[in-house]
């Protein structure tokens, strides 16, 4: 046998596997982008529809790199800079178009305040993936700094998703719509520590979660199999209320006393 050929160092992974990951973060975006296209035509469910795509696709991406070991700082960038159009741009816009629009019923004042709320929520959201990005090596990974970029998201998609189910039209909810975009971008850009789901935040046990949130992933999916826009906006909105209120309670909670 050669000895320099067991000598001889491994051949480098070939650089196509670092399109996988990829793919899926171009498909989140695609899914942004066809948000934003429906709601310009009045398609509001399947522009919502795409929203949530996009944040199954973006779950996926990071997974994926880290499973066929293809993480790369392009594909940090990528994913940041197409989050921004998936889970900024399109739920804006999409709440714009849906109800926002219709704040010019109220006057001229009125009607700039609309489209303000819109583009405060684009910039929290901008705000909120610049920090997450220059923090990402040094914060707890047990926790999000601020609510999460698809988690408001999928807040505003399933508000108006739920809305035009029940037969609601934007232009009557306009002031709620306005108060949800309104604290939508607030929360992303608040100091407000929301749970990740992501275990021990660090070594190989990090994706690692609770058996019991295995069990609220089934009870979770029967009910999106009953009513899938009542389900997505009622986890939303109790993901998004938890952290206040665990704010709150560690605020008000008792100091602990000496031991004796």
């Amino acid at each position: 046998m050669d000895a320099n050929h067991d000598n001889a160092p491994p051949r480098p992974r070939g650089r196509g596997i670092y399109l996988l990951p990829n793919l899926f973060t171009t498909g989140g975006l695609f899914g942004g982008f066809f948000a934003i296209i429906a709601a310009s035509q009045g398609r509001f469910e399947a522009a919502c529809v795409a929203i949530f795509v996009a944040a199954i696709l973006d779950g996926l991406d990071g997974r994926v790199a880290r499973l066929t070991n293809t993480q790369s700082e392009f594909g940090v960038q990528y994913d940041s800079l197409a989050d921004l159009v998936s889970f900024g741009m399109a739920p804006a816009l999409v709440m714009y178009h849906w109800s926002l629009a219709s704040m010019k019923l109220d006057g001229v004042t009125a009607g700039k305040l609309g489209w303000l709320a819109a583009f405060l929520y684009a910039a929290c959201a901008a705000l909120r993936l610049a920090r997450f990005n220059s923090q990402v090596g040094t914060v707890d990974k047990r926790w999000f700094i601020g609510l999460a970029s698809p988690a408001a998201a999928g807040l505003m998609a399933s508000f108006v998703w739920t809305s035009s189910d029940l037969g609601l039209s934007g232009e009557e909810l306009r002031y709620f719509a306005l108060a949800v975009t309104i604290c939508a971008g607030l929360l992303m850009v608040s100091r407000i520590r929301y749970t990740s789901f992501k275990g021990s935040g660090s070594g190989p046990k990090s994706d690692r979660v609770p058996f019991f949130a295995l069990l609220i992933v089934v009870v979770v999916l029967i009910a999106l199999a009953i009513d899938a826009p009542k389900t997505l906006l009622v986890a939303t909105v109790l993901y998004a209320l938890s952290g206040p209120l665990l704010w709150f309670r560690r605020r008000n909670a008792p100091p602990l006393e000496p031991a004796g």
